[in-house]
């Protein structure tokens, strides 16, 4: 008989005294603990009508039983499906229709949820119901090409896709990072992300998980806390935002940092600078990773060897990555293909095609080059590519050469609508203080560093940037509301 592969990966080998999570106001989790309350919970789930193949949704403010719903859900042999705790009830209604679920997991406070679930004859069951101490039951069978989760990108092009991961992805990227980041039974985590996407709950979660290691729990990010936990840790895995935080913080020095292992940024892009001063400050080089929802991980800078600020590093093994219809630059839209890619969209047939190439590539729709050492570069998304008189224009190209200028903290550059040009460079620019530097003063300096048609046309200075819950800087936040 076929086991349930996911459950047997990463649930079987470590012992049952062996510690797993702590979180702030909660008891200890050990090893034991974790299968005994993953095992009851299977049984709640088939209790509330879940049978193998069905979706459960789950909207819950981050807690360790969102870990036990996930794993139990997988090991009922059901689909999970885990929803960004700030989705309205609008959100959450399109979500109902799309995945079709059977149960919808819902916190008490969570009303505007509740009502969409009515409307759509879902049921509706707390966390603490499924998790509640009672009867176990066995991990339904499922294989490796069965799937485990449903992940909603962030539909900033449309509607959100459901991207469908199998056992075997997520298998196949917890082994992978365990092995490249050397997670060991010896390595605490420091878990200060969401649990909704998949940087928190597949990557920080599996790869603990798969290495037998530890986790210190936190409800979120928070200077405080890191400040508090650290100590107590080895490795942090987190988004851009988290080391530049730490930078404007004088606990984190070097010497409060010695006995940490490894810092990973991912989720987003770490500005160079950013990397060089995190590095002067604490000694040590953060380890900068490229993925993306369809595929988990795709690449990793070295543990051993350079992390080259500005690259993303080097493909995981067995996955392979190419660049397509290069330009004279090396530049061109990356393609993956491996044991991590989805394989496809829910109910969505005509995005999965359009999303592989007829040999069987998945368009990541990013925009990179590789480099004589073949480490990867990520120029941008292939959707902010800003064509303007003809010519192509890369807005990282333009971002790097402002964030370098004096008075600058950071910038993004996007496409508008122009009658003559098609589209011209627009760029929003976050400034170190009010007034630092103005207009002139940056179309100036970039004259010296940039051709004509690549500086920005009109800027405007924000007070932040538009970024979603992972940090990534929103581009069409800035079309939309400055695309005049």
């Amino acid at each position: 008989m076929t086991e349930n592969a996911l459950f047997d990966a990463l649930l079987q080998s470590q012992a049952d005294a062996d510690p797993f999570l702590e979180a702030p106001g909660t008891s200890p989790l050990s090893y034991g603990d974790l299968r005994c309350k993953v095992l009851q919970a299977i049984a709640h789930l088939q209790n509330a009508g879940v049978a193998p193949g069905d979706r459960v949704l789950c909207q819950i403010e981050k807690s360790p039983e969102g870990l036990i719903l996930y794993l139990a859900t997988v090991g009922a042999g059901a689909i999970f499906v885990p929803l960004n705790t700030g989705y309205t009830g609008a959100e959450i209604d399109y979500f109902l229709q799309d995945a079709d679920p059977s149960l919808l997991i819902l916190d008490a406070s969570t009303q505007h949820a509740r009502d969409a679930a009515t409307v759509r004859g879902v049921a509706v069951v707390s966390p603490a119901t499924l998790t509640a101490e009672g009867p176990e039951a066995a991990p339904v069978p499922r294989a490796s090409d069965d799937l485990a989760a449903i992940l909603y990108t962030s539909g900033t092009t449309g509607r959100s896709k459901g991207a469908m991961l199998t056992h075997g992805n997520l298998i196949s990227n917890a082994h992978a990072l365990t092995g490249l980041w050397r997670f060991t039974t010896d390595d605490t985590l420091l878990h200060a992300l969401p649990i909704f996407h998949t940087h928190g709950l597949f990557v920080a979660t599996n790869v603990v998980l798969g290495a037998g290691a530890r986790m210190l729990f936190l409800p979120a990010f928070g200077l405080d806390a890191l400040a508090e936990h650290m100590p107590r840790c080895t490795a942090m895995m987190g988004v851009p935002t988290f080391y530049t935080r730490m930078l404007s913080d004088p606990r984190f020095t070097r010497a409060a940092l010695a006995h940490m292992r490894l810092f990973i940024s991912g989720s987003a892009p770490l500005l160079s600078e950013s990397h060089a001063a995190f590095e002067r400050q604490t000694g040590h080089a953060i380890l900068e990773r490229y993925g993306m929802t369809e595929t988990n991980m795709i690449t990793s800078n070295p543990y051993d060897g350079p992390r080259i600020a500005g690259t993303v590093g080097l493909p995981l093994p067995d996955v392979s990555l190419r660049i397509a219809s290069p330009d004279e630059h090396g530049i061109g839209g990356i393609e993956v293909k491996g044991p991590n890619v989805t394989p496809g969209y829910w109910r969505n047939p005509e995005k999965t095609d359009e999303s592989f190439t007829e040999d069987g590539w998945f368009i990541t729709g990013d925009l990179g080059e590789i480099d004589a050492r073949g480490y990867l570069s990520i120029v941008g998304r292939q959707k902010d590519l800003v064509i303007s008189g003809g010519f192509n224009i890369y807005p990282k190209e333009v971002e790097v050469q402002i964030d370098a200028l004096p008075g600058v903290q950071e910038s993004a550059v996007y496409g508008v609508a122009h009658p003559d040009l098609g589209e011209a460079v627009a760029a929003a620019v976050v400034l170190t203080e009010p007034g630092a530097t103005d207009e002139a003063t940056i179309v100036a300096a970039l004259d010296d560093h940039l051709a004509r048609y690549k500086i920005p046309r009109t800027i405007r200075f924000l007070t932040g940037l538009p970024r979603n819950t992972m940090g990534k800087v929103q581009k069409n936040v800035l079309r939309d509301g400055y695309g005049a």
